[in-house]
């Protein structure tokens, strides 16, 4: 239920109503140019830290066995601020943008440490299960929460309000009832993995956790699979990251409306759901890296789609086609990475997996940019990124999967033997 509670902060505060909240309210008295930087300086802020603070704090979680202590401060860290935003009046950019960036760091944060747990709750054969059906649960859940608060916003007198500043307001402080409410089941179900100290290794988990970090940056040669999986995930990813950030500027930018652009992300929510279940099943039948070919050859297809798109109608069938491979590819990923993820250190490995999610999305936009700027054309841009698909695909062909879980498995093995 994890991943159908923190996804209203992916579709509300993320993606859809903070940032609009941002710019005509928060920021209203700033020219439009300045408050979208300041919005885009908050949002690289905030990657930023959790990128570079995740690894080490996974790394103290592993050392410790507090996977559920991290996750739970992450989580209400996350929560209390995004509830805090409800507080946000005009002109008040410094606060809203504080509190975004403290609440962005509670929900990157809690991420690592919920991945970590897939290898302890999920069998092998059964992980690529888990993880789509937590993807799916996840479309269903943000999806519903966004669908009633633009309901909310669209009609605030349906909805017994008085205005449509106070429903956006309630929007934030709805995402974080949600967020806590549908949390609860993971911290009463789920055991806390236990601890996994390394002998030698200092007691103090700070200094622990440094050490790990240390110790598997000199030792990365034995990951050796893994870690071509991290750079050819962390390529496509920056491609799919790409897609889904500057998607609605590009449309904007061709003539198309908001509530088509609104409509189109609610499409590929509940596109997302059967088709992450679907994927599940293909990866049975077919296998993991087969299965994330196929979703990249389709956003290789949006890509290109995208340079002929002029019509609206046009922008819903590409966010459909999104629908279909957005949750597939994310959910194949982390159950492959997780894979050939030791136990004893899932937490500081998922820290490193979520360094690569976050700076995913870094270099596809500044190619996005640049193309446009040296040609002309937006156009051009959307079909630039048809080769990050390309380059992480033949990437993802050299890892050895089979030896990428075999490694795993004989540290697993190790781990139990020192135990």
């Amino acid at each position: 239920m994890y991943d159908w509670a923190n996804s209203a902060f992916a579709t509300t505060i993320m993606a859809a109503v903070l940032p609009t909240f941002y710019a005509s309210v928060a920021a209203s008295h700033l020219p439009g140019n300045v408050a979208s930087a300041y919005w885009g300086y908050t949002s690289s802020l905030a990657l930023l830290i959790a990128a570079f603070l995740n690894p080490v704090l996974g790394a103290m979680a592993d050392h410790s066995g507090s996977k559920k202590k991290y996750l739970a401060f992450f989580t209400a860290l996350g929560i209390v601020f995004t509830v805090l935003l409800f507080t946000v009046r005009e002109g008040a950019w410094l606060l809203c943008s504080a509190l975004y960036l403290v609440a962005e760091i509670g929900f990157s944060g809690a991420i690592v440490f919920y991945d970590s747990l897939l290898p302890h709750v999920a069998k092998p054969e059964d992980m690529d299960q888990v993880s789509t059906k937590g993807y799916a649960l996840g479309y269903l859940g943000g999806g519903l929460l966004l669908a009633i608060n633009l309901g909310m916003i669209m009609s605030p007198a349906t909805f017994f309000l008085p205005s449509t500043d106070v429903a956006v307001r309630l929007s934030f402080v709805s995402v974080g009832l949600w967020w806590a409410i549908f949390s609860a089941p993971l911290f009463r179900r789920v055991a806390e993995p236990p601890a996994a100290p390394i002998a030698g290794e200092p007691a103090n988990p700070v200094r622990a956790g440094f050490a790990r970090l240390q110790h598997t940056l000199k030792d990365i040669r034995r990951y050796r699979e893994l870690s071509k999986f991290l750079v050819a995930f962390w390529i496509y990813n920056d491609g799919i990251g790409t897609i889904i950030k500057m998607a609605t500027i590009y449309g904007s930018e061709i003539g198309i409306g908001q509530t088509d652009l609104i409509g189109a992300l609610l499409l590929t929510q509940f596109v997302g759901i059967p088709f992450s279940l679907a994927f599940g099943q293909l990866a049975k039948r077919l296998g993991r890296k087969p299965s994330i070919y196929l979703a990249l050859g389709v956003y290789t297809l949006i890509s290109i789609g995208g340079y002929f798109m002029s019509e609206a109608w046009h922008f819903w069938v590409l966010a459909g086609m999104v629908g279909l491979v957005q949750g597939g590819s994310q959910a194949l990923s982390r159950s492959m990475y997780g894979a050939m993820a030791p136990k004893a250190k899932t937490g500081e490995f998922f820290g490193f997996y979520d360094m690569s999610s976050k700076f995913a999305g870094i270099v596809g936009p500044l190619v996005f940019g640049l193309v446009g700027q040296l040609t002309g054309s937006s156009r051009l841009s959307i079909v630039s990124i048809v080769i990050f698909f390309i380059v992480g695909g033949l990437l993802l062909t050299t890892v050895n999967e089979q030896d990428g879980i075999r490694v795993a498995q004989e540290e697993n093995a190790a781990a139990l033997l020192q135990s």
